[in-house]
């Protein structure tokens, strides 16, 4: 049974469609920049509802409630070994403000010493161009699905 995940992706209108995207925090993403953001997104088990999971990702990411007055699903798409399901809201929201939840890891490997790391580093706004370099290749596809729900 793969894995599940759910997130919500934040966009605006004006002047041209933006997304707002988190920069993936710990040591293996420090040096990365394309290919290394993804949708405010995490895990739920079966017993979470995926839109509050979402909400809740979105929260623990971000560090503020979804700004989003209506959500519209993106659907289900297979990212990597998970299944991920999408929602769109239009918002706004201050990406130089974002106060990440953090995880905890051993590191440097087997040193012993285990750090705390932000999930979520920095955050930004892109236009859908420039986020299809960002964004992580298993995400793509719900830039394409935001893009037809916009036209």
């Amino acid at each position: 049974m793969p894995r599940r995940s759910a997130g919500i992706l934040l966009y605006r209108l004006a002047p041209a469609p933006q997304v707002l995207l988190g920069h993936m925090g710990g040591p293996f993403w420090a040096r990365k920049d394309d290919g290394a953001w993804s949708i405010p997104k995490g895990e739920h088990g079966d017993d979470e509802e995926p839109l509050a999971a979402a909400r809740r990702e979105f929260e623990e990411e971000l560090g503020s409630p979804v700004p989003a007055a209506a959500l519209i699903p993106l659907g289900e798409l297979r990212a990597g070994s998970k299944l991920l399901t999408v929602w769109a809201g239009e918002g706004d929201l201050d990406a130089g403000a974002i106060v990440s939840g953090t995880f905890e890891l051993e590191w440097p490997p087997r040193s012993g010493r285990v750090q705390h790391f932000p999930e979520v580093d920095r955050a930004a706004w892109f236009g859908l161009d420039e986020a299809r370099v960002k964004l992580v290749k298993g995400q793509v596809p719900y830039l394409d699905r935001l893009a037809a729900l916009l036209a």
